[in-house]
């Protein structure tokens, strides 16, 4: 009897166990499935959600950043010369991870950088005169634009609540709007017409601002409208109020089942009116239709002024006070996916206007666009004559996802031997499909 009660008693364990392990089992399966179909998370959306050229356009920026980078940095040297020991400092801006060495990134474009050791044995890196020709030709660029430039900064202050903005959050947008490195110091005293250095909150606050001089009526109208109308500026008198444009969409042939399922919540959003981003928005009531639709004029707005038609997106979540825009920003850049992609490859994301780009090209590029293609032609040029231990010692260089770290993410992935860029087209997007669209379906029940 004591024997088949301790079965009994075994039994019964063994079946409880069981039922408890299909119960954690089955939860495990639900959320899983949940975080997978409705996630509302960017960092949950799995590689065969990313739009192919895009997300190579991301990566030829992340590359690009860190050379123009180290371009800067020797620029500031009065020989135009750094120890690489000296240049180690700048490891955090350049987003090298230890212990990967700064020389052989450097030595991956030997037409843009030049290494040698001294007398002493000490290491240094200069600029080739390639890059010294490519340097000159950029500043010519960035002078030349200059005045555009301001346009676009003086727009910026006009679309603020308080007709201010820290030039510390302006930095952000430098390379962006095709700003020069001096552009704290002495660019922005340059249009005393248009805009103003200020120290509003001294003594709480020592940070310098830049405040609106003087409101150009014919400035306060948005991309949309000027293509619209076909005109460069509005007329002297104009007023920005409601607009009733709709946005550019473009989507990837995956979309064809939100297309179908959401046509009619896509054509009253487009429909809907909007008060213009040049407009008082105070009254706006925060999480509204009219808010949403405002909010992604601004995005839209700030993404035209940029050369590249792409932003970081924590540059856009660092002025929502200053644009009135939502808390929760990315929701939205995610919902509305037919006017913006978001590039998650890392962890820094980037958001792009889908319109501006055909295929991984833009239609319209400014001439530092251009510039920047000819500076990336030279990334991962390697003589022919090369020793074969060189290429073994960096071969380790290149097979971790090696510039991903907690501080930024400007990750790269340069091709030994490879002359171009074309390389990186099939490292990570060899036959994914373009995108996904269950976690968009939630965003359109709202």
């Amino acid at each position: 009897m004591l024997h088949l009660i301790g079965r009994h008693r075994c039994f019964s364990a063994e079946l409880n166990s069981s039922i408890t392990f299909l119960f954690i089992d089955s939860s495990a399966i639900l959320q899983w499935h949940r975080s997978m179909t409705t996630s509302k998370r960017v960092q949950d959306r799995s590689k065969k959600k990313r739009v192919h050229d895009l997300e190579i356009v991301t990566e030829k920026h992340k590359i690009l950043s860190k050379v123009l980078l180290i371009f800067e940095v020797l620029k500031q040297e009065p020989q135009q010369v750094i120890s690489i020991r000296e240049l180690d400092d700048y490891r955090r801006q350049i987003n090298l991870p230890k212990p990967h060495k700064i020389s052989a990134f450097l030595r991956k474009s030997p037409k843009l950088f030049e290494l040698y050791k001294d007398y002493r044995g000490i290491l240094w890196c200069g600029m080739t005169k390639e890059a010294e020709d490519l340097v000159q030709e950029e500043e010519a660029i960035i002078e030349q634009h200059s005045d555009t430039a301001a346009e676009l900064v003086t727009r910026m202050l006009m679309m603020s609540v308080d007709k201010r903005l820290a030039l510390d959050k302006i930095a952000h947008f430098r390379r962006d709007l095709g700003l020069p490195t001096d552009f704290r110091n002495r660019w922005v005293r340059r249009f005393p017409d248009h805009f103003r250095v200020v120290q509003p909150f001294r003594p709480y606050d020592e940070s310098e601002y830049l405040e609106l001089a003087n409101w150009k009526s014919s400035w306060a109208m948005t991309e949309l409208e000027r293509q619209a109308l076909g005109v460069t500026q509005a007329p002297d008198d104009h007023v920005a109020g409601s607009l009733s444009l709709s946005f550019p969409m473009k989507f990837p042939p995956d979309y064809k089942q939100v297309l179908s399922r959401y046509k009619g919540k896509i054509e009253d959003f487009q429909k809907r009116e909007y008060l213009s981003p040049y407009a008082d928005a105070t009254e706006l009531k925060a999480g509204t239709l009219e808010f949403n639709k405002r909010a992604v004029a601004v995005m839209h707005e700030l993404l035209s002024f940029t050369i590249g038609k792409r932003l970081v997106t924590d540059y856009l979540t660092h002025f929502r006070k200053e644009f009135v825009m939502p808390q929760k920003l990315m929701r939205l850049l995610l919902k509305h996916f037919g006017i913006f992609y978001v590039s998650e490859r890392g962890k820094r994301f980037h958001v792009f206007i889908n319109s501006a780009y055909e295929g991984s090209e833009l239609i319209d590029k400014h001439p530092l666009i251009v510039w920047r293609e000819k500076v990336l032609s030279f990334v991962g040029y390697r003589r022919k004559k090369e020793t074969m231990d060189t290429l073994k010692d960096l071969q380790e260089f290149e097979d971790d996802d090696l510039f991903e770290n907690e501080l930024e993410d400007e990750s790269v992935q340069v091709e030994n031997n490879k002359q171009t860029m074309g390389s990186l087209e099939g490292d990570f997007l060899e036959t994914e499909s373009e995108m996904e669209i269950d976690e968009v379906f939630s965003a359109y029940r709202e």
